[in-house]
């Protein structure tokens, strides 16, 4: 899934139109962390449905590993924020769009390793969580996510 993802942000980043990819990226990626979530068990809705006190484990766990997107209804402005922490290379991924042919080509190469090393980071904290809660019987999660 997550390839996938990162493959159409790099095809988007190539474009030469500056901030599309942006948009592009902040939507994809949050589907992206969507169906990561509901593959581990551990969408919000998932979680709405469990009785209180296994409410509270998953988002401890989902606390303890730094899974900012586990169990949380993913919107742009939250994908926004997360993609803040990596703005270094959003902005050298823009600026790589303004040198013609070369620059959208290290700009496309940019986009994919950020979207693919956070959909990665996501990915295993999500194993984390189901992990530690697995380990304590408080779901099972049914995961067809391997981690990477």
């Amino acid at each position: 899934m997550v390839r996938k993802r990162a493959m159409v942000s790099a095809g988007v980043a190539a474009i030469p139109l500056p901030g599309v990819d942006i948009l592009s990226d902040l939507t994809t990626f949050a589907v992206l962390v969507e169906e990561v979530n509901k593959e581990f068990g551990l969408s919000q809705k998932q979680i709405e449905r469990l009785n209180p006190q296994r409410q509270v484990l998953i988002y401890r766990a989902a606390a303890s590993v730094g899974g900012m997107l586990v169990g949380k209804l993913v919107t742009r402005k939250l994908v926004l924020a997360v993609f803040q922490r990596a703005g270094i290379r959003i902005a050298a991924k823009t600026v790589a769009k303004v040198v013609p042919i070369a620059g959208q080509v290290a700009s496309a190469a940019i986009g994919f390793a950020l979207f693919r090393k956070m959909g990665n980071q996501h990915v295993e904290a999500c194993a984390q969580v189901a992990r530690e809660l697995e380990s304590l019987n408080v779901i099972d999660t049914g995961s067809t996510v391997a981690p990477m």
